[in-house]
Order: C-alpha cells, then sequence, then structure tokens
C-alpha cells in the first residue's frame, strides 16, 4: 500500500484553481468560525493550514516538503514573535514602574477632548518619523494615548484609528523604517528616491485623515457625552496609587533613542523593558525584584478603589502575548506552504495576463499586496513577494520602479493592520486591547492610502513612466 505523505511523486505546477482553492478554502472557514459561531480565529486559521496542505499533497509534494515549508514560513516571521514576546514584557513593567500612569496623569492634564484627536494622530506621526517603527509607536505613546483618551470619554475606536494612522504614516515615510527601505530594494530604486515620490499621495491621505480627526474630535466633544469627570477620577487615582514623576517618562524616551540611532528593535525594546524594571523599586513604594519578575510574566494587575483605573492599567506580561504568538505561527504555517507550492506565485501571474495600463499595474500591485497580507499574515512578505513578481512586469512596460516601490508601500505596509490574523492585526489587539473589527473602520489614513494611490496613478502621479536611459539602467539591472 502506497504511504501519500513518503512517496515520491511529479510535482506539479499549481493551476489557478489550486490556489483559489485554498485561498477560498481559509476565507470561507475564517468567516463561519469567526463570524458564524465567535471563535476565536486560530483553529479556522489551521483549518485552512490543513486545506492548503492538502493541496499541496495533490500537487505532488511530500509531508516532509510541506512541512518544511511551514517551518520557513515561521521562521520569516521569528522576528515579529520575538517583538510581541519583549513588547509584553516591557508593558508588564512599565505598568509596575508607574511608566505608562505616569503618561496618562500628564497627557490628562495637557490635552483636551476638542484637540485629542488630531494631537494623538500628530503625537504618533512624529514618534514613528523619529524612529521607523509602528510597533514601537504603538506600544509606547500609543498605548499611554488608550488610556488618555478614555480618561477624556473618547471612544475608544477613534482613538486607536488616530494613533494607527499616525504611526503607519511615519513607517511608511521614514528612512529609519525598514520598509522603507525594502520596498525600493525589491522594486529597484533608491530608499530617497522612493521616499520623495511617496510624499505627494501620502500626503494628501494624511491631510484628508486630520481634517477627520479634528472635524470628529471637535463635533464629539462639542455634543456633551463628554464626561470630563472621569479624567479627574482617574487623575485622582493614580496620584492616591502611583508616585507620579517626570523622570519615569524616561523608558519610553531610551526606547525613542535607542532606535532613533539605529539600534535594532529588540535590542531597543530591551532597553526600554530594562530601564522600567530598574526604576520600579526606585519609584514606587514596596516594588521588589519577585514584582518585577511577576509584572513581566503574568502582567501587572491594578488594584485600586476605582474600577475603571483598573481595567485601565491591568495588562501586559509576556503570557498575555501568547494568543498572539500562537496565531502568528500558525498564520504563517498558511503563508509558507502558499509561497512554496508557487500557489501565490500563479494567482499573480494570472492577474499580470489580464492589465493593461500603468493605472491597472498599480491596481493590480496594491490587490496583491493587500492579499498577500491576508493570506501571508507578514507585512514583510506583502512587499517581498509582490515586489519581486512585478518588477518586471513595470520594467516590461517601461514604468519606473519608484511607481512600484510606492505601491507596495500604500497598500503591503499600511493594509497590515487592517487583517486581524496578520501579525500587525495581532500585535495592535493584543497591545492595545482593542479587536480590529474596532478601530478598523477609524484608520482613516490606512484605508485612504491604496485608494489615494490607485486614483492618482490614472493622473500620472503614482505611475510615472521611465525615460530612456531609465529604462537602459533598469534592464542592466542598475539603480533607477
Amino acid at each position: 500500500m502506497k504511504n501519500i505523505f513518503t512517496e515520491e511523486r511529479e510535482i506539479k505546477r499549481p493551476k489557478v484553481y489550486h490556489a483559489l482553492i485554498s485561498l477560498f478554502g481559509l476565507i470561507a472557514v475564517m468567516v463561519i468560525g469567526i463570524v458564524g459561531f465567535g471563535a476565536d480565529p486560530h483553529i479556522p486559521m489551521f483549518l485552512g493550514v490543513i486545506i492548503a496542505s492538502i493541496m499541496g499533497m495533490v500537487l505532488g509534494y511530500k509531508w516532509s516538503d510541506l512541512e518544511g515549508m511551514m517551518i520557513d514560513g515561521i521562521s520569516k516571521a521569528m522576528q515579529s514573535i520575538l517583538i510581541l514576546a519583549i513588547v509584553g514584557m516591557m508593558i508588564g513593567a512599565w505598568l509596575l514602574s508607574g511608566t505608562i500612569p505616569t503618561m496618562i496623569y500628564y497627557g490628562l492634564k495637557l490635552l483636551s477632548p476638542k484637540i485629542f484627536l488630531v494631537a494623538a494622530l500628530l503625537i504618533c506621526s512624529i514618534t514613528s518619523l523619529a524612529t521607523g517603527t509602528s510597533w514601537g509607536t504603538m506600544g509606547t505613546m500609543g498605548l499611554a494615548l488608550i488610556g488618555i483618551g478614555a480618561g477624556l470619554g473618547m471612544p475608544v475606536g477613534p482613538t486607536a484609528g488616530a494613533v494607527i494612522s499616525g504611526a503607519y504614516f511615519g513607517d511608511k515615510l521614514s528612512p529609519l523604517s525598514d520598509t522603507t527601505n525594502l520596498a525600493p530594494a525589491m522594486a529597484g530604486t533608491d530608499v530617497f528616491t522612493h521616499v520623495k515620490y511617496m510624499l505627494k499621495s501620502t500626503f494628501l491621505a494624511y491631510g484628508l485623515a486630520a481634517v477627520f480627526f479634528a472635524v470628529y474630535g471637535f463635533i464629539h466633544a462639542s455634543s456633551g457625552t463628554v464626561d470630563s469627570s472621569q479624567a479627574v477620577v482617574i487623575m485622582e487615582g493614580i496620584k492616591n496609587n502611583f508616585n507620579v514623576n517626570p523622570l519615569l517618562l524616561l523608558p519610553p524616551l531610551v526606547v525613542i533613542l535607542a532606535i532613533a540611532f539605529k539600534i535594532p528593535a529588540i535590542p531597543g525594546i530591551t532597553l526600554g523593558f530594562l530601564t522600567a524594571a530598574v526604576m520600579a523599586p526606585l519609584f514606587q513604594q514596596g516594588v521588589s525584584f519577585s514584582d518585577i519578575l511577576d509584572a513581566s510574566l503574568n502582567g501587572f494587575v491594578c488594584e485600586t478603589e476605582v474600577e475603571s483605573l483598573n481595567d485601565l492599567l491591568s495588562s501586559g506580561g509576556l503570557l498575555s502575548m501568547g494568543f498572539s504568538i500562537m496565531m502568528v505561527l500558525i498564520a504563517m504555517m498558511f503563508g509558507g506552504i502558499m509561497e512554496g507550492t508557487r500557489q501565490m506565485e500563479v494567482l499573480i501571474e494570472a492577474l499580470l495576463k489580464v492589465i493593461k495600463g500603468p493605472a491597472a499595474l498599480v491596481g493590480a500591485t496594491e490587490l496583491t499586496a493587500f492579499f498577500a497580507n491576508a493570506v501571508m499574515a507578514e507585512q514583510y512578505i506583502s512587499i517581498l513577494i509582490p515586489g519581486r513578481m512585478f518588477a518586471p512586469a513595470y520594467r516590461e512596460k517601461g514604468i519606473h520602479p519608484k511607481s512600484l516601490s510606492n505601491a507596495l508601500e500604500s497598500a503591503g505596509t499600511v493594509t497590515s493592520c487592517l487583517i486581524p490574523w496578520n501579525t500587525c492585526g495581532v500585535f495592535i489587539a493584543t497591545t492595545l486591547g482593542i479587536h480590529t473589527a474596532q478601530y478598523a473602520p477609524w484608520a482613516v489614513f490606512n484605508y485612504l492610502m491604496p485608494i489615494i494611490c490607485f486614483v492618482l496613478a490614472f493622473f500620472g502621479v503614482t505611475a510615472t513612466k521611465m525615460t530612456p536611459e531609465e529604462q537602459e539602467k533598469a534592464n542592466r539591472g542598475e539603480l533607477v
């Protein structure tokens, strides 16, 4: 009797319908599980892995081949997994030390409801531009701003939307960002040409987002639904239970400076964790080394007479990231199979056959990047694979590679947070404590960006033809 798991068979190139079965199989089980039964996404995603594995075996791959693809997929997300783990420990330490309570306290004193959303957008934009990391921004400034918004009576959805919009604006434009350097490398241009080319479409989307948050914040604050007494209650609760001191703002400053000085994200975040761990017993009465270890592992439990403050400040810890890390592992198993069996590749090739003009090429790139975010569940892969696949098509049609790098960032970078099981969506849900469905409608910059990039492509703003000299350089494999 033949063993279908180990027997040697001819490996077939997938057809489009093979890839569609895997893709729509995943979508079907996710929708049925999450929407139909209210389940967490882990098991539905694993069922998607089973479907993709079966399709891989139909194509002739042995189980050992598929297992290797899954492991390879997971390895590509190891940096994200490590960051998730360390951020969990850092949040626990920041809460125990009083860093996050101090940030919330001063924020409530300085910000008013009418300008809060615009201020949150600008604060996160500046932080992300300076550091080049949306995750670092959301895990530091974003976390505090969520607490400030709650104290000011601002709904959590708009607050998270402003934080995420600002964080991804900076991540998209900062020369320190991984994605800002990765996109032009995949397209065949240099980072400064890439950043300069992105400015028009990015600032248009950002300007519209700023207007939206300014108008919404003003209307909400003027509607009479804002309860300013809640801010007073939270401030008094913090003052009575924590030692509030400006020096406790040092841990987030350390993270920002570390990443701004090009220290990699993992050691940069670790420095923020260690700084808070050292400051905790110095500033908060009765904190011991055992308390630091416990908060870093299990999270911080806030026990005050103010129930809303307890809900706000009970968070963090390495174990709190277990849900997210398992989601990333399973999602990357699926992504590894889709890439390793070339199922994603055939979908992109099918798209290329129906593309006619430059705007259609930009639109197809964005669509592919979005689907890569959904199927591969990792922001970097949404830039790597479409960039690698579409670069020859751009050269063949005489479209400048900066148009490709812009499209990759306009969809791949910014839409990653809109997918609940993507590493970015998982990070936000875990760190900020808000589900994707709650913040996605308010992440104005993130869904405006690909739309504006596509529309502007029809006017040649985001789809530029190469000169003959540039075409020759591109054909020689040189940066344009």
